[in-house]
């Protein structure tokens, strides 16, 4: 299964730090896949190169045993010195026709997005090759993981639902670009989420935060199945 086919099926999509406090980065991101995690992307600014491929290495071994995907925020070149599926970018990193020129296929690529233009913008960006894979809304609500962020409420959700159909509609089903909800999700909210049209997620504090990782995921998907 290639990457691209691994993404149009996953719904739960986690990014984690280094865990450098607890000190147990492995045994965290194998209990979050064994609890039905689809993408786990390694987010943790403080990290050198050098550490962040250490790490990777593990993320990759792990994502391998059970089948899943795993990815890397902000950084082409760590992307591909370390064989990463799937890339992320913000709109202030490297421009999608930049990322796509530094990586090799088929390396599915995502870009956060925080408004109405921007999420068009995406859907415009046609998934395959030299495009657009996925994309991100949010954060729906405030978060401490981006500090300094505003907020975009579920409107901004419900556009991306709406225009991400109307764009499947006229194009026949081409488009079909997958799409995740982003920032501030947990069990408490998650509803709201899906009742205003997505139906994917990404989270962090809901699963990182956890007393157990692979329960607080298997209690998100089946919060995702009920939908």
């Amino acid at each position: 299964m290639t990457p691209t086919d691994a993404l149009a099926t996953a719904r739960l999509y986690l990014c984690t730090d280094a865990r450098k406090r607890q000190g147990d980065f492995e045994d965290f991101v194998d209990a979050a896949f064994e609890g039905g995690v689809d993408i786990i992307q390694l987010r943790d600014k403080t990290l050198e190169a050098a550490e962040e491929l250490e790490l990777l290495a593990v993320l990759q071994g792990v994502a391998q045993r059970h089948g899943r995907l795993w990815a890397v925020n902000d950084r082409a070149d760590v992307a591909n010195v370390s064989g990463a599926p799937v890339f992320h970018i913000g709109q202030k990193d490297l421009p999608l026709t930049v990322a796509r020129r530094l990586l090799p296929e088929p390396v599915t690529i995502g870009l956060s997005t925080h408004s109405p233009e921007q999420v068009n913008a995406a859907i415009a960006a046609s998934p395959g090759q030299g495009g657009l894979d996925y994309f991100c809304v949010g954060p729906v609500w405030a978060t401490p993981t981006k500090p300094g962020r505003e907020a975009v409420g579920l409107d901004l959700v419900t556009y991306a639902a709406e225009a991400s159909k109307r764009a499947d509609e006229t194009t026949g089903g081409a488009v079909n670009l997958p799409w995740f909800a982003i920032g501030g999700i947990d069990l408490s909210n998650v509803e709201q989420v899906l009742a205003a049209g997505a139906s994917r997620i990404v989270v962090v504090r809901a699963i990182t935060e956890a007393a157990d990782p692979t329960t607080a995921a298997k209690s998100l998907l089946e919060a995702l199945d009920a939908a």
